[in-house]
């Protein structure tokens, strides 16, 4: 089937950080465009920005290209124990680099920052976004699986995995310097 591919390119993310009790927050983009929808890895990095540096794929069918208009970049902040919290989202308007690419044969955006609106409406902090847009290419999209988050068997992994990550030398730190401390006193 012809249609195209649209690669979009998560890169980081600065301004974005709430106030976080112990360590620091993992976040993740929630990307739809179109029928599709993608789940990024949790993204790394502390002190105020945060990095993805994903590359998504998507394959568009041509008879969705005509009322295609948008891509929607949610950041949800990765919880523990509990679901993930909204943070803010990005809209980026797509239809000038579809014309484009079809017109050219190929159209790319560079990674460039853009404004994160949050439920009230208000902007706090940037994500940086890439694009590429590729017409005229063979795609699949029979059965064709969106990628979403579940509360099944790999919602009660992340959470083991989150509970391994924690650092729990931090915790006993404290004991393990007294220890020392009276130790050296003894001596």
């Amino acid at each position: 089937m012809k249609g195209a591919i649209l690669e979009v390119l998560l890169v980081s993310a600065k301004g974005i950080d709430h106030t976080y009790i112990l360590g620091h927050p993992g976040y993740h983009v929630i990307v739809e465009c179109g029928s599709q929808v993608f789940i990024s890895k949790t993204s790394s990095g502390n002190l105020g920005k945060f990095y993805w540096n994903e590359k998504l794929v998507f394959q568009l069918p041509e008879s969705e290209l005509e009322t295609l208009s948008h891509l929607k970049l949610r950041i949800v902040k990765e919880e523990h124990f509990s679901d993930d919290d909204f943070v803010g989202e990005t809209i980026i308007f797509i239809k000038g680099i579809i014309v484009e690419g079809n017109y050219r044969g190929l159209a790319e955006i560079l990674p460039a920052p853009f404004n994160v609106v949050l439920e009230d409406d208000t902007y706090k902090g940037e994500m940086t976004v890439g694009m590429k847009f590729i017409p005229n290419v063979a795609v699949n999209v029979e059965g064709k699986q969106c990628a979403k988050k579940g509360s099944d068997v790999g919602s009660i992994c992340s959470v083991i995995t989150s509970i391994w990550r924690l650092k729990w030398w931090g915790l006993f730190s404290s004991y393990k310097n007294r220890y020392l401390i009276n130790k050296n006193k003894e001596n």
